[in-house]
């Protein structure tokens, strides 16, 4: 026999939430391999955000395929610092960029565009290496840049096309390996010289501390940033390594290690050459400079430097070859862009130019002939996936949406600190004050709300866990003051069924019958102010920024939680407890004076109606 209407079984609800939050801990601690702690904002735990504002050139709004690409190419800068917890998320046509803990001044400077230039490629690059090499060299000694050789072009046609040497080069690696020249002896010139041996600048010593570059082309750099970087520039980009011969370059190609996290990742000087590695670290190359240190020393020059950068790029579309199989790139360039590229294909007929985005090569084509005017074509075996990427990284490569800075926030870990403690006391003060007011006016009922509201605490603590480890979630001080009104919009649905409640035995009913009717009467406002506290906290979610989006998140969270509790913990415990004869004393329940009132009221009816019958 069903129960009547408002009347429920405590077990079965109380049941479902243990399974709740049995599940809810066993996500929270058996998956994600992460700490069952959640993740603080900046102004929290301290760091640095930035909120990046997009502009296009003539002013329209940002589409959402330059958008994404703009947030990734950041977000590899982003991660290139090594910090914990950096993320880059898109908030409308605005990229906020959050980089928490210490050592987080660098996140300022990433909104910068970020570094797409062609580099003329020198020799024939060398397919990555199976085993470490046993010496590392850095370049010393001389010889003629032309006599390195050049890589192997596809037949003549009005196109640039991949160069098969990027996987195979068209000479043979050595199978030696340089060995580092003794101190005291002049390093052959076919060989190089382990740079730590070579003496700093007098005066500049201690400044300047000498570089491992064994280290450096094994992939081993310094853990300060700063220091890896001119680690990195040291060995990296010694202005002799454009002066080797080509079995040199060869030797130093094979022994360079590609390293994981590359310090030079946007800092990398395009004056000078470059070694380096493709984006899948499976090929090695050595780049020419984009330019000469001064422009104006040698401003015919384009045998060595092609002088373009991702600016010199207005368009670029991936498309069908209409020549065979496979897709191609078209590209564009504006203004004296493609003069430059007509200079530079002119006298760079059958070489290699590698396209680099941020010292990484994405594409190393060959020309195979002059190509005069603005417009390219670069063919190859590309998938449509692989020519959509490259002409995305070719169009958006140096982020052409001018970001700016609207807003820079930084915060010490010691005011985080404070901020964290100051969240925590407010809240504990919230929560005692409510503790305070339902024992004061409910007593046994208070402290059924006193316990629901420490059972809503562990459901919300384990949602923030999980939240933080799938979407990235972290809670700032806004989200704490949304948990904070929460507390109050959580109680006050204690209050209105309780309320119900008093009406009901004010009515002349019993505790454990007014308690289904009192229910019945009183989720409906329940569920009409929590589904307007939601949609209230919904719209400004949406429309918000920055800040603001965490307190309507937290803010909504807490009351889908607060319905989640009412209905499987408040309820049931409340009928719970009507139907025990020592807990539903009226001295207990607070009930008594309801009790009271309610008697004096039908007695005075009860009079009244006596008098006008007499």
């Amino acid at each position: 026999m069903a129960p009547p209407a408002g009347q429920i079984r405590p077990a079965k609800y109380l049941g479902a939430f243990v399974l709740i939050v049995v599940a809810l801990y066993a996500l929270v601690f058996l998956t994600g391999g992460g700490s069952a702690i959640p993740k603080l904002g900046i102004d929290l735990q301290g760091g640095t955000r930035v909120t990046l504002t997009a502009r296009t050139p003539d002013g329209g709004t940002p589409s959402d395929e330059s958008l994404d690409q703009a947030r990734g190419l950041i977000e590899t800068r982003v991660n290139g610092l090594g910090v914990s917890g950096a993320e880059v998320v898109r908030d409308g046509t605005n990229l906020v960029i959050t980089v928490p803990g210490d050592n987080s001044e660098g996140a300022k400077s990433l909104g910068q565009t970020a570094k797409l230039a062609f580099r003329k490629v020198v020799g024939s690059p060398m397919p990555v290496q199976p085993q470490a090499p046993s010496t590392t060299p850095a370049p010393s000694g001389s010889a003629d840049p032309g006599a390195a050789p050049t890589s192997g072009s596809a037949a003549p046609s009005e196109s640039v096309a991949p160069s098969e040497s990027a996987s195979s080069p068209s000479s043979p690696a050595p199978q030696g390996r340089p060995a580092p020249a003794q101190q005291g002896q002049p390093a052959p010139t076919t060989e190089p010289a382990p740079a730590s041996e070579t003496p700093a600048p007098e005066g500049d010593a201690a400044a300047q501390p000498q570089v491992d570059c064994q280290k450096v082309f094994n992939g081993e750099y310094s853990s300060d940033g700063s220091q890896a970087i001119q680690e990195a520039k040291t060995c990296r980009q010694d202005p002799q390594l454009a002066q080797l011969d080509a079995q040199t370059v060869q030797q130093a190609l094979a022994a360079f290690t590609c390293p994981v996290v590359d310090p030079l990742l946007g800092n990398d000087d395009p004056s000078l050459p470059l070694i380096t590695c493709d984006q899948d670290r499976v090929t090695n190359y050595l780049l020419a400079p984009v330019q000469p240190a001064d422009p104006n020393e040698t401003p015919d020059d384009y045998s060595t430097y092609t002088r373009l950068t991702g600016e010199d790029i207005s368009d670029a579309n991936a498309g069908s070859d209409p020549q065979g199989a496979g897709f191609i790139v078209s590209l564009n360039f504006e203004g004296d862009g493609g003069a430059k590229w007509g200079k530079f294909t002119s006298a760079n007929v059958g070489q290699q130019v590698a396209v680099v985005l941020d010292t990484q090569v994405v594409s190393a084509p060959s020309i195979n002939e002059a190509i005069l005017g603005g417009q390219t074509q670069i063919s190859g075996q590309f998938t449509q996936s692989e020519a959509t990427n490259l002409a995305n990284v070719l169009k958006y490569g140096s982020l052409p949406l001018s970001f700016s800075a609207s807003e820079a926030e930084t915060v010490s870990a010691t005011l985080g600190l404070a901020s964290l403690e100051a969240g925590l006391i407010a809240g504990g003060i919230g929560l005692l004050l409510v503790f305070v007011y339902c024992l004061f006016y409910y007593r046994m009922l208070g402290l059924l709300t006193i316990l629901s509201l420490v059972l809503s605490g562990v459901i919300v603590y384990g949602v923030l866990v999980l939240l933080g480890r799938w979407i990235g979630f972290t809670l700032d001080l806004a989200g704490i003051a949304g948990f904070i009104v929460a507390i109050g919009i959580t109680a006050d649905s204690f209050v209105v069924f309780f309320e119900r409640l008093k009406d009901e035995v004010r009515e002349g009913r019993s505790f454990r019958s007014a308690v289904p009717r009192a229910w019945v009467r009183s989720r409906r406002t329940i569920l009409s102010a929590d589904a307007v506290s939601f949609l209230a906290s919904a719209i400004l979610y949406v429309i918000a920024v920055g800040q603001v989006k965490g307190f309507a998140f937290t803010l909504g969270m807490s009351t889908v939680l607060d319905l989640i509790v009412v209905f499987l913990v408040t309820h049931p415990l409340v009928a719970m407890v009507s139907k025990s004869k020592k807990l539903s004393h009226p001295k207990l329940t607070g009930l008594g004076a309801a009790q009271r009132a309610g008697a004096d009221e039908r007695a005075v009816a009860a009079k009244s109606t006596a008098v006008k019958e007499a």
